[in-house]
């Protein structure tokens, strides 16, 4: 057992894992996340994402001890009114909502890296994310949707 320190959604915590446990295992275990979940075991689906440090994780891979003091996002920690969830409800992006809050973490990412992706940017970027329903047109309606209205807000032009 080896003590860590994690900040998950704003509530920072210490405390004892085994250097073989997944990162996925103790937040569900240890800060009640229910939005990562374990999807394929291997890292190829994008139901475990969450975000350490703005950046995307499969968390079902992750070793928690490689995290010590790591600032992580899960889809649990998101605001209420955040934009991009509200995109996947208003595009009906979702029917089992399994994989929705690791495409919205991803999505996340996307834009904080790339504020008007084109369609093939957004293809590229979600390449390891699935969803079983197959509701792909509707996640990237709800990427673009999410993508104009942050642009609308900070006064940005689409290129």
């Amino acid at each position: 057992m080896r003590e860590i320190q994690l900040t998950v959604n704003g509530r920072r915590r210490r405390l004892a894992v085994a250097d073989d446990e997944l990162l996925l295992d103790v937040l569900r275990r240890d800060f009640g996340v229910t939005s990562a979940r374990e999807g394929c075991g291997v890292g190829a689906c994008g139901a475990c994402t969450v975000l350490v440090g703005g950046r995307s994780v499969s968390s079902c891979l992750a070793r928690a001890t490689r995290y010590d003091d790591a600032e992580i996002t899960t889809a649990d920690g998101l605001p209420e009114d955040d934009e991009v969830v509200e995109e996947f409800v208003a595009a009906r992006a979702m029917q089992c909502g399994y994989c929705i809050p690791g495409f919205v973490l991803m999505t996340h990412e996307l834009l904080a890296e790339n504020p008007s992706p084109s369609d093939d940017d957004v293809t590229e970027h979600l390449e390891g994310n699935i969803c079983r329903c197959g509701t792909y047109g509707e996640i990237r309606t709800a990427i673009k949707a999410a993508a104009a209205r942050r642009e609308a807000r900070e006064g940005r032009k689409s290129a």
